[in-house]
């Protein structure tokens, strides 16, 4: 969830620095892994210039996402309806992760020109620093629960003036570029797919956020947009 009180109390950590650390870097590796394998292998992968840079970028993101923080408390209150939405983001994730890849080594249905992959590197950095950027302004305040938090008031500065959920668009951008590095129209599918539990989990959101701060959320989300700046 995004907004989270100024104080720290009732939300722990996800972990201490160092197993944080290890525990991001294990998993980035294990997906990037998974697009190694589609793609026939480290050598076959880290031959590509861009794919040897998406992967750089991916381990600088994952770097920075040890020191950001994040937790995953239930809070006062938590929406536990809402956690299918995490088996499916996971679900979708692991065929995002390896189908792409291996579509692009069977040249089945994928967008032709290297530009394409250029481009997907460039949103994954851009994708990943928008979707770190919330965790870093909360730090072990951002929690992967939707749950209200001890003391919960609304951050409405920054990003947040623009648009409620900036990590989300973040992790959309990133998911965009990943396809787009492996030019794959598979990934693409798979991405509007992530769409629907994404939307899932930005309702519930809200839902539990006016029930905590009524009229004051709903002057919030009449200024603003959810999602994508002029929009949505």
């Amino acid at each position: 969830m995004q907004r989270k009180t100024p104080n720290d109390a009732g939300a722990p950590a996800l972990a201490k620095p160092i197993q944080r650390f290890a525990l991001i870097i294990v998993l980035t590796a294990l997906y990037l892994g998974l697009g190694i394998l589609g793609w026939g292998g480290l050598a076959a992968f880290f031959s590509h210039p861009a794919l040897t840079a998406l992967a750089l970028g991916f381990v600088l993101l994952a770097t920075a996402a040890s020191f950001a923080g994040g937790n995953l408390s239930s809070g006062v209150r938590e929406d536990r309806a809402d956690r299918w939405v995490l088996a499916a983001f996971g679900v979708i994730g692991l065929l995002i992760g390896y189908l792409p890849a291996l579509a692009d080594r069977q040249a089945f249905w994928t967008i032709d020109g290297d530009a394409v992959r250029w481009l997907g590197v460039v949103l994954v950095a851009a994708g990943g620093a928008l979707r770190l950027w919330p965790v870093f302004v909360l730090g072990n305040r951002f929690s992967g629960l939707v749950a209200i938090q001890p003391g919960h008031t609304l951050v409405t500065g920054g990003a947040y003036g623009v648009i409620r959920n900036p990590s989300y668009l973040g992790l959309l951008v990133s998911t965009l570029g990943w396809v787009l590095a492996f030019r794959s129209g598979v990934g693409l599918l798979l991405t509007v797919l992530l769409l629907l539990p994404l939307i899932a989990r930005i309702r519930a959101e809200e839902r539990l956020l006016q029930s905590q701060f009524g009229d004051e959320y709903r002057a919030y989300c009449a200024r603003t947009y959810r999602l994508i700046p002029g929009i949505y």
